[in-house]
């Protein structure tokens, strides 16, 4: 079986294990329990593979808790973050997990202490909370204990049954891929909810290509709405697909996520994808109000895919108009729109040699106000490398179609690229939303990479006619739209008509004959 067998048969069963465990617990709820218990299947069997070492006649889920000496745990957690003894690994647990009257108290106490075993050691921030999410004893699965026991069950046998293979000399990640994929259906049908968190594969796979795009080496890659952190880990795996270098980012990735759930999800598929502790560093809380990583700023490259136009406190905090991240454009983002905020906050995040692609809101580009000054600041620095609007329907929860924002510190020319990739050549028809393939995104990369003129696609503007058409940034304003109504010959339409006009005269005075002659007959 080929890889992408092996995904699509697992892609098939663990959808059908994710809706025939969650009964009748609405999915969008129930995500955390199929999510946790596949993370927690992973980092138990990636813990015993590392203690193993490789060792094929050690067998760490066999041993008994009492071997484990303080060194041994020591050192463990140094390396991975985390410590799991043998009777606390998913494969124990679930083998028992039938008869165990006490499953759910004894799940929240294996998770406590896998959280727990990291306290005094540099990864507590990082595995602290983890588990919050998988709560044992919610009512949501059941109201009694023997309910919640039997529905728990079910899922931890449902996420055993999986066949993972030998994962490490797999061609794909693919507990990784499980959990991105998993995500991504229930982002699906969950609607707008879904889409404020999970960027679709695709569009994700561009945004990347952007920010890394001509760079030799990466610092460190940085999402201000980092979600479920696909974006991040999408740079990842496209500096490795384009590179061929596993170092290509050298200090790791940094996000910052508003929700607590997604946070949670995100520092999950960060481990899920052997990102190790050290690696990442994901932050809880309002990125536009309480901003971390100003010390670990600037960044080589970064990623994002913020809310749209969403309510920020703006000009009612009169400190902000101050602070380093909004002052040089001398006016804030409007309350009601944040999306500038989180666009100026990138540029100030960004090296002088780096990149930021930013999906964004297409009416920020067009629309006046303390936008449109924000717009004359950006074009006026020369900050701004490419617009690219998108096609219609690619987001989930979302049918507009959005404009990726490329902001540059290192342009070698005052000009603006515009990329119109919302037409029919650029996205191929869904169920239900359309998607872009890889064909797709190489082509865009192919337009934003050599920066030449291509009649309907693409127009390089100087910045001086800009700033004629008062700072408008809208694709359409520069890229003439392609007129696909059918072009009509005159000349041959004129003779089409006399032939058809012909036809007629003659078929009315062959009618007139006939009736003449019925008439004749009568008389």
């Amino acid at each position: 079986m080929t890889s992408t067998q092996q995904f699509d048969e697992l892609k098939r069963r663990i959808w059908q294990i994710a809706n025939d465990v969650r009964g009748t617990v609405d999915g969008w709820d129930f995500k955390q329990y199929v999510l946790g218990a596949l993370f927690y299947r992973f980092i138990s069997e990636n813990f015993a593979r590392y203690i193993e070492g490789g060792d094929e006649s050690i067998h760490y889920a066999e041993l008994g808790d009492d071997v484990i000496t303080d060194e041994i745990k020591d050192d463990a957690i140094k390396t991975k973050g985390y410590f799991i003894y043998p009777s606390q690994l998913f494969a124990n647990v679930v083998a028992k997990a039938n008869d165990n009257e006490d499953l759910n108290t004894d799940l929240k106490a294996t998770f406590t202490a896998i959280e727990s075993s990291a306290m005094g050691y540099a990864s507590e921030e990082d595995i602290k909370g983890l588990f919050a999410d998988f709560d044992t004893t919610s009512n949501r699965l059941g109201r009694t204990v023997k309910d919640k026991n039997s529905r728990l069950a079910a899922v931890l046998k449902g996420v055993n049954e999986l066949d993972f293979g030998h994962f490490e000399d797999s061609e794909i990640d693919l507990f990784g891929d499980a959990y991105e994929y998993l995500i991504g259906n229930y982002a699906a049908n969950a609607g707008k909810s879904g889409g404020e968190f999970f960027t679709s594969q695709h569009v994700s796979k561009l945004i990347a290509q952007l920010a890394i795009h001509g760079q030799k080496s990466v610092n460190k890659v940085y999402d201000p709405a980092a979600g479920s952190g696909s974006l991040l880990l999408q740079a990842k795996k496209q500096a490795k697909k384009l590179t061929g270098n596993d170092h290509f980012i050298e200090d790791g990735f940094f996000g910052q996520e508003i929700n607590h759930t997604t946070y949670n999800l995100a520092r999950m598929n960060m481990f899920l994808h052997n990102v190790n502790y050290d690696k990442f560093n994901m932050q809880l809380g309002n990125t536009l109000t309480e901003p971390h990583f100003r010390e670990d700023k600037p960044f080589d490259a970064i990623v994002s895919n913020p809310p749209y136009s969403v309510k920020w406190i703006g000009s009612d905090d009169p400190t902000l108009i101050n602070d380093e991240r909004f002052a040089p454009a001398s006016v804030l983002a409007p309350k009601s729109k944040a999306d500038f905020g989180f666009v100026m906050h990138c540029l100030n995040y960004l090296s002088s040699k780096g990149r930021a692609a930013i999906v964004c809101f297409p009416g920020i580009f067009y629309r006046g106000g303390a936008e449109q000054k924000i717009r004359q600041y950006l074009v006026e620095n020369n900050y701004v490398e490419t617009i690219i609007s998108l096609a219609p329907n690619l987001f989930y929860g979302t049918t507009i179609a959005v404009t990726i924002l490329v902001l540059s510190k290192s342009k070698t020319d005052t000009k603006v690229q515009f990329i119109d990739a919302s037409g029919e050549d650029f996205f191929k028809k869904g169920t239900n939303n359309n998607l872009m393939t890889d064909v797709h995104v190489a082509e865009i990369m192919r337009l934003f990479d050599r920066k030449e003129d291509v009649a309907y696609v693409a127009q390089s503007v100087r910045m001086e006619k800009v700033a004629e058409n008062d700072f408008n940034l809208s694709v359409s304003s520069y890229v003439e739209a392609k007129d696909t109504r059918e072009v009509v010959n005159i000349t041959e339409l004129n003779q089409q008509i006399a032939t058809t006009v012909s036809k007629i005269d003659g078929l009315r005075k062959d009618i007139d004959t006939i009736v003449a002659e019925i008439e004749g007959d009568k008389s």
